[in-house]
């Protein structure tokens, strides 16, 4: 049988009290930042430049999901549709001026701060997809470029740009065209740059809110227009209103999203968060890029079959006169602003470079539908 010695506790030193009663209270401390993270977390209010049905404020809201989610959700951004805060084309100068605490649309909509933005997605594509001009603003100089353009607008944002937009088509029309001449002094809506290609081409352009389109049609007050992709243009009523479709087009062939941030939020924001920022965009490019492969081609059987909407491929003597339409707007633009030269500059130069590589490696992908398939509804 033990010895009541033997089964005594000690008591520990006063020095090792102390300093067990010392490392637990630091320890309950050291944990308290990461219980205030949780509770706590970092919000902002964005704005999109598009309707809540739209494919695009879709694409905006998955890109705050993908940063909700890889934070932990440590940052939490609330994604609102047009009109909600700010008229759509004011997003980018609200979120300069903290109006809202950032947003997402397209560069081309910030055309009117200075034209060298219409480069940006809504210009001469020089042979490219809004995939290759996303390259050339990754690795080719294109965000610094456009960090410069912000500046001369004087726009205090952080910009990350993201999901290549597929070509857009270049229109709806209420009759068929099937040459340059047929587009003579139409009266048709584009916007950015594209004015001034569609102008060279003898149309006569309108400026107008995409919810004043469809009804201009109907009016008799346009005799055409461009606007985004079957998918919106389907939730816009266009085949409700004019039965032309014309795939194709070098108005709008490479465009790509942004989401900006106010300059003073995001530099508060922590380091890590910042990388967060830039992954998620990177990621949701390309899952951006497949759900427009999934739905656009979709809708676009969908307008035929079901709304009875012809669709063809823009006439190659129409593409044409799109080119050197182009080459003449280029000269005049370039004359007019020294950045938009520079920007003109530096994406030639990719282009050229890239573009030989791609057009030299890549088999004609056309000929293997072709044979697997037959001909594609539009051939």
């Amino acid at each position: 049988m033990p010895s009541h010695s033997e089964t005594k506790t000690e008591s520990a030193p006063p020095s090792r009290r102390r300093f067990l009663a010392t490392a637990a209270t630091g320890a309950a401390i050291a944990g308290f930042p990461a219980i205030v993270r949780a509770q706590a977390p970092i919000t902002m209010r964005f704005q999109s430049t598009w309707p809540v049905k739209f494919i695009y404020h879709e694409l905006a809201v998955d890109y705050t999901k993908k940063v909700a989610e890889l934070t932990g959700g440590r940052l939490k951004i609330e994604m609102l549709p047009a009109g909600a805060v700010v008229p759509g084309l004011q997003v980018m100068e609200a979120a300069s001026k903290g109006v809202i605490d950032g947003g997402h649309g397209i560069p081309a909509f910030w055309f009117g701060k200075n034209t060298a933005f219409g480069l940006f997605g809504a210009g001469p594509d020089f042979g490219m997809d809004g995939n290759q001009l996303l390259g050339w603003m990754e690795y080719g100089g294109g965000r610094e470029l456009y960090a410069e353009i912000l500046a001369a607008a004087q726009l205090d944002v952080m910009s990350f740009h993201f999901c290549p937009v597929p070509c857009e088509p270049m229109g709806w029309f209420k009759k068929p065209v099937k040459g340059t001449a047929d587009l003579k002094g139409l009266k048709f809506r584009t916007s950015g740059l594209a004015v001034d290609m569609f102008n060279e081409l003898g149309m006569s352009t309108v400026q107008m809110a995409p919810a004043d389109i469809v009804p201009a049609i109907d009016r008799g007050v346009l005799d055409g227009a461009e606007f985004a992709s079957a998918t919106d243009d389907r939730i816009m009523g266009f085949p409700d209103v004019a039965k032309f479709y014309f795939q194709q087009s070098y108005h709008m062939s490479n465009n790509f999203c942004e989401v900006m941030f106010n300059r003073k939020k995001y530099d508060a924001l922590p380091d890590d968060i910042k990388v967060i920022l830039k992954y998620a965009a990177h990621a949701a490019s390309a899952d951006g890029l497949w759900k427009e492969m999934h739905r656009m081609s979709q809708d676009l059987i969908e307008l035929q079959q079901s709304k009875k909407v012809s669709a063809f491929i823009t006439p190659r003597p129409i593409l044409d006169a799109q080119l050197k339409a182009w080459s003449n707007v280029v000269k005049k633009r370039s004359a007019e602003n020294p950045l938009f030269a520079k920007v003109v500059e530096s994406q030639r130069a990719w282009a050229k470079r890239v573009m030989y590589w791609h057009n030299t490696v890549q088999v004609d992908q056309k000929a293997g539908y072709a044979h697997h398939f037959g001909k594609g509804p539009l051939a």
